[in-house]
């Protein structure tokens, strides 16, 4: 006789699905499913609700929270050691304004705050080096940003801070045929990859 027709022949009203299970030694959902294919469901003592659907246990890895990810912070030599270059530094001048000690190139490329060898802010200037940094020292009312940034870098500057400016303009490259910029990529894994105070991007 097999399990299925000991299953069936125990489906005499007298017992539910569960003690024809233990009965037979074989798991609930088996019962069920042989009861349920014969149309014997009826006759044995059980609710015809819907049986219980055993599931596997996955594992899942734990929750880390965001607090507890901790970056390292990114010196400035480590830039330099890849290939960026000192190329300016934050002042203010007898008028009151937010200057540039040096021109930037007005070329595509990749920017950096340093204050006392780390870098706090990394940038990318799309628009050209020299015309990004500029609405830092001179922000419109609807650049967020650089407002902060202008008002953050003033607040160190008259703290006696230092902020240089490093820059790197990497080569645009191409994956698997399709173009990918240099510059937006690697800002946006620096981001990614280091603790960067200025950048509200990088706590996340």
């Amino acid at each position: 006789m097999t399990k299925a027709d000991r299953i069936r022949g125990l489906a005499d009203g007298t017992l539910t699905v569960a003690e024809i299970a233990a009965a037979v030694g074989i798991r609930y959902q088996h019962a069920y499913n042989v009861l349920n294919r014969s149309g014997l469901l009826g006759k044995a003592k059980v609710n015809t609700c819907a049986a219980p659907v055993d599931r596997p246990s996955i594992p899942r890895a734990p929750r880390i929270p965001r607090a507890a990810i901790i970056k390292p912070e990114l010196r400035a030599e480590t830039l330099l050691d890849a290939g960026f270059r000192w190329a300016s530094a934050w002042s203010i001048d007898e008028a009151d304004a937010l200057i540039l000690t040096e021109p930037l190139p007005k070329e595509v490329g990749v920017y950096a705050f340093v204050k006392a060898g780390i870098v706090v802010y990394i940038g990318v200037a799309t628009m050209g080096l020299a015309k990004r940094i500029y609405f830092y020292g001179k922000p419109a009312i609807t650049q967020r940003t650089s407002l902060r940034l202008n008002a953050t870098i003033r607040e160190e500057l008259g703290n006696s801070s230092e902020i240089d400016i490093l820059i790197a303009q990497p080569e645009d490259m191409t994956w698997n045929g399709l173009p990918v910029h240099g510059s937006a990529g690697l800002e946006l894994g620096l981001i990614k990859a280091y603790s960067l105070p200025w950048n509200m991007r990088s706590s996340g």
